[in-house]
């Protein structure tokens, strides 16, 4: 099963600092099936995140690499998730880390 792992990162990423080692475990990820990220690749294609780094923007998630996350991109994707039953563990990830003004780490597949 291919899957992408999503945690709340404890310290928002600086300017400089680069994230390129898939450790998941760091930062106490979810596990998500692909099959449902998939679907949404579309509509997350038209919201802008970070690759590795907060210096490189891009559209849509980083499939095969690692996306940061801002608390307002995460406000962006939270309803794309909020309808589906299988992202509720997501959607709940996100909503703590827009309450808590965090950056989302995810690592894809």
């Amino acid at each position: 099963m291919l899957k992408h792992e999503f945690g709340i990162m404890e310290t928002s990423p600086l300017s400089g600092q680069r994230y390129d080692k898939y450790e998941p475990e760091k930062y106490d990820c979810i596990s998500v099936s692909d099959r449902y990220i998939l679907p949404l690749s579309e509509k997350l294609s038209g919201i802008s995140f970070f690759r590795h780094t907060v210096d490189v923007e891009g559209k849509g998630l980083a499939y095969w690499g690692i996306t940061l996350i801002s608390p307002d991109a995460a406000g962006k994707m939270l309803p794309l998730t909020e309808s589906i039953h299988a992202l509720e563990p997501l959607a709940k990830l996100l909503r703590r880390a827009i309450d808590e003004n965090k950056y989302v780490i995810h690592f894809g597949i």
